[in-house]
């Protein structure tokens, strides 16, 4: 009876420590495209910092979406984009290196300090989303960001828990394309 407790807390727990916040989301719907710059905060939390001290690499993942406005009816996804990046720590040359997986193409970064590691790793700027002229200058649109970080890309329940997994999410104001004077 007490083993059957301990699971049904276990399983309703909230995440250990939960500290990862998206920050600064920021959507610029300017005459080309929409653009969108945003930064996490807490991106490598306490508990991974251990793991990743060891050589376990950490992942940070951003979806970020445009979403139209439907007053009546469920709202439509008009785009999604992925950007995965990857925090490794070589122990041997004591050098953290931030590389990305997914979603974007620049070269690796590497420091010889967390800070550095981290505000690279926690910073997107400048995704392009869609372009304007696809989109029609009526209707009203959002962005939604969803961040997940995890040690070693374990985002399974057990690992938000442990404090190694966490995930969170943050919405824009309501946009229109065309300009109000």
């Amino acid at each position: 009876m007490a083993a059957a407790v301990a699971a049904l807390l276990l399983a309703v727990a909230p995440p250990a420590r939960a500290e990862l916040r998206v920050s600064d989301l920021d959507v610029f719907l300017n005459d080309f495209e929409v653009t969108v710059h945003t930064a996490l905060l807490g991106a490598i939390p306490a508990a991974v910092t251990d793991g990743l001290e060891s050589g376990i690499p950490t992942y940070v993942r951003y979806t970020v979406e445009l979403w139209q406005f439907n007053r009546l009816w469920r709202d439509r996804l008009v785009t999604s984009k992925v950007v995965e990046r990857h925090l490794t720590y070589n122990v041997v040359t004591k050098e953290f290196r931030v590389t990305s997986a997914k979603g974007e193409t620049r070269p690796p970064y590497m420091t010889r300090e967390l800070r550095d590691a981290q505000r690279v790793l926690s910073e997107l700027r400048g995704l392009k989303l869609a372009p304007a002229s696809s989109l029609d200058p009526a209707e009203i649109f959002y962005v939604r960001v969803r961040a997940e970080t995890a040690l070693n890309g374990d985002t399974s329940m057990l690992a938000r828990i442990a404090g190694t997994a966490e995930q969170a999410m943050r919405q824009s104001d309501y946009r229109t394309i065309q300009r109000v004077q």
